[in-house]
């Protein structure tokens, strides 16, 4: 997944494991939506969508999230409560919520997809004192998966990660800080994980601005679940401590894509801003953002039925100065090559692709030639370029 610059394409197979599509060998993954069909009220095993959170938002604002594109909320606060589940039904909008308050009373209630562990349990938790450290031991974390699972094993358990993941040296662990090999052992208090980092509202110089941080994240969790699990990633939509660093429309999309091209399973956006005054629905609040998110999901949900194949194995191959990262997939007789530039700064790529007379730039109106089995194009930093090869 996400091979770069001088590299190979690259998500695929059965859990654990590389197969083959179409005669093209494919990378591990964790089986696509299929993964979903062992828990029968888990999320949906259907390969045409594909999954678009927010977090910790109203059922209220559920009809309007849904209007563009959110089809899933995660995190009821202070809930869930009947109210909250009876808000969400009527809105047909399901969520993965915490077995708190009501949860009890809606067992067989379909509107409940899995439930929440403890959020972000690998950074330095308040200690009593006013003071934070250390972080959730992972058995703590296994030890509630089990009651939870206990309680009902006809859902699956969603842990969510803060951005040690990618940032390993992150001071937000506390004396937990660096040590990378306790989200493996956090894994396996779930059947679902996510993490966050937010680059763009980052003001720490080493990540700030630095999108391909998401990729780091995204790729590091996938090898810590063996590729047996599903990662999502969260996604920065405001400027939320109210520095200045709102994310742009072009940011946000390229932080989704540098998830999916490297093997994301789900996306989410945090839509929050809590300075110079709270908003809880900051995405829906600014109307050029909101309008941005929804050309990106609709593009995400057109694509689900290609992204829900597992992808190939060094079938593409491109050439580049600067780094260039692809995902390469087949579907209804034609491959699809994703490509994403690494960094801030420009790229002209090669690829190199075993079939097809041209490529088709999609959704910004260009086709390229492929001649002597290869094609070129130019990328802007963090660029998205979408190839249907035929």
């Amino acid at each position: 997944q996400g091979g770069s610059g001088g590299g190979t394409s690259g998500t695929g197979g059965e859990a654990g494991t590389g197969g083959a599509a179409g005669g093209y060998p494919t990378l591990p993954w964790e089986g696509g939506p299929e993964y979903y069909g062992k828990w029968p009220n888990g999320p949906s095993t259907d390969t045409s969508t594909f999954p678009i959170a927010v977090w910790l938002q109203s059922p209220s604002n559920a009809a309007e999230y849904k209007s563009i594109g959110i089809n899933l909320f995660i995190g009821l606060w202070d809930g869930p409560t009947d109210a909250q589940l009876t808000e969400l039904s009527s809105a047909g909008m399901p969520t993965f919520c915490a077995q708190e308050q009501a949860w009890s009373g809606h067992v067989s209630d379909k509107t409940v997809l899995a439930w929440t562990q403890q959020d972000e349990p690998d950074n330095a938790q308040p200690n009593g004192s006013g003071g934070y450290d250390p972080c959730v031991d992972p058995q703590d974390i296994v030890a509630l998966y089990q009651t939870m699972v206990q309680n009902d094993a006809s859902r699956p358990v969603y842990l969510n990660f803060g951005q040690g993941v990618a940032n390993t040296d992150w001071v937000g662990r506390g004396t937990c800080t660096g040590k990378t090999e306790m989200y493996p052992e956090y894994a396996k208090g779930a059947d679902i994980v996510s993490f966050d980092i937010y680059p763009v509202n980052e003001t720490d110089a080493k990540i700030h601005g630095k999108l391909e941080y998401v990729a780091k994240g995204v790729s590091f969790l996938r090898e810590a679940v063996s590729y047996q699990k599903p990662v999502w990633a969260w996604i920065e939509t405001t400027d939320f401590n109210g520095t200045g660093n709102a994310p742009s429309v072009s940011q946000i999309e390229s932080e989704v894509w540098m998830a999916l091209i490297h093997g994301a399973r789900g996306i989410g956006y945090f839509a929050h801003v809590f300075a110079p005054s709270f908003i809880e629905a900051g995405l829906l609040a600014d109307s050029t953002v909101k309008s941005g998110v929804a050309d990106i999901n609709a593009r995400v949900q057109n694509l689900a039925p290609v992204l829900n194949t597992p992808s190939l194995d060094g079938v593409v191959t491109v050439t580049s100065a600067s780094p260039v990262d692809v995902m390469t997939k087949q579907h209804g007789g034609s491959l699809y090559v994703f490509a994403i530039g690494m960094t801030s700064g420009s790229a002209d790529a090669s690829f190199a692709v075993p079939e097809g007379s041209g490529a088709t730039v999609l959704g910004e109106d260009r086709s390229l030639k492929v001649e002597s089995g290869a094609f070129s194009d130019t990328f802007d930093g963090y660029a998205v370029h979408l190839y249907r090869i035929d």
